[in-house]
């Protein structure tokens, strides 16, 4: 079993899977943070629901090892396989599948993601403190947050960039974990090859829907 972990192939199981869980989180992610367009205490309702329990500290803590373990594959694989064939893209295709553009700049797209995410962990989580009281109970103000940040243009610039990468990356990604767990394979193969496009472009639309309606709605 460390055997297999160890190999190429294992690898790429392992960073697949914590590819998934960071894929799975960032479509939760982006579903809640849609309670914007209800209401500003629905929004700060649901930070305040997912933030004040003890579970947040253990889900911070799997997506942390996932994180480090997807970036950390990501260089090995990388390393390996540009020594063994001059590979830029660790989970090489298959089959008659060509190197594509997503393919060959993924390492590059991981790249700007992550930087993505330690700023946005800076401007949101650990940024400005408002507070607000929603039906008695005082919490967060991350709704006037968010008003705040997406007022910036050059902020929202940068935001939607990063948000088409991660859902381009996100896509391709996806797509080459559902490759690797055999599941591209027979006919069951343009099915899955449409739901990593349908869930990248459901993302990153959803995601990048947010700061344009902001940033609109402080214009009235």
């Amino acid at each position: 079993m460390l055997a297999f972990l160890r190999s190429t192939v294992g690898k790429k199981y392992i960073m697949g899977i914590s590819g998934l869980v960071w894929a799975g989180f960032v479509l939760t992610h982006m579903a809640g943070n849609l309670l914007i367009f209800v209401s500003n205490d629905a929004y700060n309702a649901y930070g305040h629901a997912i933030t004040s329990g003890k579970l947040i500290y253990i889900a911070e803590a799997i997506l942390l090892a996932a994180l480090i373990t997807h970036v950390y594959l990501a260089i090995s694989l990388t390393v390996q396989n540009r020594a063994a064939k001059g590979s830029r893209y660790a989970v090489s295709a298959k089959g008659e599948k060509r190197v594509t553009l997503a393919s060959r700049t993924m390492a590059i797209q991981g790249s700007l993601i992550l930087v993505f995410i330690i700023l946005h962990l800076i401007t949101f989580k650990y940024g400005a403190h408002y507070e607000t009281t929603v039906n008695g109970v005082p919490m967060r103000d991350l709704a006037r947050l968010m008003e705040e940040v997406f007022q910036q243009p050059g902020y929202v610039v940068w935001y939607l960039v990063a948000l088409f990468i991660l859902g381009f990356h996100l896509k391709h990604g996806v797509g080459s974990t559902f490759q690797s767990l055999g599941l591209m394979e027979g006919t069951y193969r343009d099915m899955w090859r449409k739901l990593s496009i349908t869930y990248g472009i459901i993302v990153a639309a959803g995601f990048i829907a947010q700061p344009i309606y902001l940033l609109m709605r402080s214009m009235q």
